[in-house]
């Protein structure tokens, strides 16, 4: 098996800029009013995703790397409950939070393997 050179190879950090993507497409329908409110909220927390796994990756020690996913895999539940609270809210639907709690639960699960395999 080949040892990988980049984060960008990582599955996890191209769900992560997938999810990112999604999330920019998703608030850019929100009420202009919510440009600094949830809208931005949501995009920090999008972008959190593949930055801190990039970092983390760069990192020197397992420790580290360890940590960064961690902040990772918060930055996602913390996105999940925005969601949560765009739906109720009414600036998304069923199917968009069905979608977007697919995706980041998939990308958790990538990400907490990997702290598994790092021990």
């Amino acid at each position: 098996m080949e040892k990988i050179k980049s984060f960008k190879e990582l599955r996890m950090w191209q769900k992560g800029i997938e999810i990112v993507k999604d999330i920019y497409m998703l608030t850019s329908k929100f009420s202009k009013e919510e440009i600094y409110g949830l809208t931005a909220q949501m995009r920090r927390s999008a972008i959190s995703i593949p930055s801190n796994i990039a970092e983390g990756f760069k990192r020197s020690f397992p420790k580290e790397y360890k940590q960064f996913l961690h902040i990772s895999l918060g930055s996602a539940a913390e996105l999940e409950t925005q969601l949560v609270i765009a739906k109720e809210l009414g600036f998304i639907s069923d199917d968009e939070l069905k979608d977007m709690s697919e995706k980041l639960d998939h990308t958790s699960k990538m990400i907490s393997s990997l702290l598994k395999k790092i021990g």
